[in-house]
């Protein structure tokens, strides 16, 4: 799980916009971009190049 005072600070890498966390996918979520960052061992994959689409 992602600390909160990381949440609170992390913001999409390409648009700048929200990110919602996801927990039960340990994914963060770009609505905007439609983008979806991986968490791997509480660590956000924030590169757009492996972000997936939805």
């Amino acid at each position: 799980m992602v600390q909160q005072e990381l949440l609170d600070i992390l913001a999409c890498p390409k648009c700048k916009g929200e990110l919602e966390y996801n927990e039960q996918n340990d994914t963060l979520i770009c609505n905007a971009c439609r983008l979806i960052y991986r968490v791997e061992d509480d660590i956000p994959i924030m590169l757009i190049d492996e972000a997936e689409s939805f």
